[in-house]
């Protein structure tokens, strides 16, 4: 089964130094019938202005990833981490019992990036932070696997059975990943456009996509974030 979500029917919101796109219910945007898609609870398209962000602020069992399109993302916790990162790499931080966190852009153009929030497999982890420097070209016409459980083989581990894969394209090549039976994966189009089977993408639209293999063909230069995960109702 595949859905697609156009992103002219997601959630948004402007407050001058932010702009977002949600692609799940999130902050004044609410949908009862659009919460979640299995584990995943959050996915924020922001854009972030230079010399602003979001300041110290808590979060609790809850595993959050943050992969940057464009720009500079400076993260500071009340654990002592303090680390920037910039597009392609990649911040996790396992929320656990608790810890404050500031998110900013000290840099001197816009920030884009994707924040990720996904469901632990249960509460009361202790809280954690890391990121990861991927290099670019890892991701180049191949999938580049960032993320994994902590029994996967990603560089990144969370706590909850979830794959996140990167992807850059070039136009005209092809790719297939495979949605096994059991299996759920969501989609988003970060950059360019594709076909994925016979369902085209623009920038910023995302995919649902159950038990079904995709095969992507790309119709210009194209940067996909696929999520895979367990099925669950």
């Amino acid at each position: 089964m595949l859905r697609k979500i156009d992103n002219e029917n997601m959630g948004r919101s402007n407050l001058g130094w932010l702009s977002s796109i949600f692609h799940f219910s999130f902050a004044e945007y609410y949908n009862p019938k659009n919460i979640h898609f299995g584990m995943l609870r959050v996915l924020n398209d922001d854009m972030v202005a230079p010399g602003t962000g979001f300041d110290l602020h808590p979060h609790q069992n809850m595993e959050i990833i943050s992969y940057v399109v464009n720009g500079e993302l400076t993260h500071g916790d009340s654990m002592g981490n303090k680390s920037t990162i910039s597009r392609g790499h990649v911040q996790y931080m396992s929320a656990g019992t608790g810890v404050y966190h500031s998110e900013q852009n000290l840099g001197e153009q816009t920030l884009r990036f994707l924040q990720i929030w996904i469901v632990p497999d249960k509460n009361g982890y202790t809280p954690s932070y890391g990121d990861h420097r991927f290099n670019w070209e890892d991701r180049h016409n191949q999938w580049l696997h960032m993320v994994s459980s902590k029994e996967g083989d990603a560089p990144i581990k969370i706590n909850q059975d979830v794959n996140v894969f990167a992807l850059e394209l070039n136009k005209g090549n092809e790719i297939s990943f495979p949605i096994g039976e059991g299996r759920q994966a969501y989609m988003v189009q970060v950059e360019g456009g594709s076909t994925v089977n016979t369902i085209d993408l623009n920038q910023r639209d995302a995919l649902e996509i159950v038990e079904e293999d995709i095969y992507i063909t790309a119709v210009e230069h194209t940067h996909v974030v696929i999520l895979e995960m367990k099925k669950i109702d």
